[in-house]
């Protein structure tokens, strides 16, 4: 009798029970054959405190999980619970993925990861001389780190806490010393998108909960690109602006879609199919339940 390859895995954090990434999951472990489960550890629900990860992990491993996804606010409170972290979640301060191994807990970064495969696929050739990132929070972080390993040659990080992107381009400017990393403010922006290859969007404003657009759309020119990392709505104010304007644009789905695929893929140790995972997530997207 074959015996069909066999996966349970979580997602830890506070607030998870919308969260897609289960479904994409599930169904794309279904399609390789495997039996697939994939269960939310919603803290919130459960009465428990982000704070008490550690315990949450040492739980799930005796429990049998295979491996967990960690969402907010757990991606930083998780590192010192855990036996090996992956140098570029190490560099990041931020983990997502956590493999239950004979040798113990291994934690990884795939939002950064799944960030840059995400543009090479949506955005292929884009201009990285001269690009601006709004945002410097968790995800920022993430795509900041993307954006420098992909070969940006200049980028300014702009937040409303300038002393947070400040702080961001300070620690990316040591690891990509060839790179030009500034940091700079809002008001700056008039002046700094004029002159930009391109701009991520990488604050909550957009998405269904938090409207409209975080910075002056008449600042969209033809000579930029723009990715949102927002993905509810998938087309959002943002990226309508910005074709209006005639740029090229990405959404917020080739991130989150590659951050599952490469999670998908360290936890299983099989490739999934990328466009199938896509598909359905688009879908997703375009019927919630």
């Amino acid at each position: 009798m074959n015996h069909r390859p066999s996966f349970l895995v979580g997602l830890i954090g506070t607030g998870v029970g919308p969260s897609l990434t289960p479904a994409m999951h599930m169904v794309e472990g279904r399609a390789q054959g495997f039996d697939y489960v994939y269960r939310t550890i919603d803290l919130d629900t459960l009465g428990i405190e982000p704070t008490r990860v550690g315990e949450v992990l040492a739980w799930a491993r005796t429990l049998g999980f295979d491996a967990v996804n960690v969402t907010h606010p757990c991606k930083q409170l998780v590192l010192e619970h855990l036996d090996e972290i992956d140098p570029v979640a190490a560099t990041l301060g931020a983990v997502n993925t956590v493999r239950f191994t004979d040798h113990g807990t291994i934690g990884y970064n795939t939002d950064t990861t799944g960030f840059a495969h995400g543009f090479t696929e949506g955005l292929p050739g884009a201009d990285l001389a001269d690009v601006v990132l709004v945002g410097a929070g968790g995800a920022g972080t993430a795509v900041a780190d993307a954006l420098a390993r992909l070969g940006a040659a200049h980028l300014t990080i702009v937040d409303m806490n300038v002393d947070r992107a400040s702080e961001l381009a300070h620690e990316l400017g040591t690891r990509y010393p060839t790179a030009r990393i500034e940091a700079s403010s809002f008001d700056k922006l008039s002046v700094l998108l004029p002159e930009s290859t391109g701009v991520v969007h990488a604050t909550p404003t957009g998405m269904a909960e938090h409207p409209g657009i975080a910075f002056d759309a008449a600042l969209l020119h033809p000579g930029l690109w723009v990715a949102d990392i927002v993905y509810r709505p998938l087309d959002t104010a943002l990226l309508q602006a910005a074709r209006r304007a005639g740029c090229r644009t990405l959404d917020g789905g080739h991130m989150a879609v590659h951050q599952a695929v490469d999670a998908f893929a360290l936890i299983t140790g099989t490739a999934p199919d990328a466009a199938r995972m896509s598909r359905h997530f688009r879908e997703l997207v375009a019927n919630p339940s």
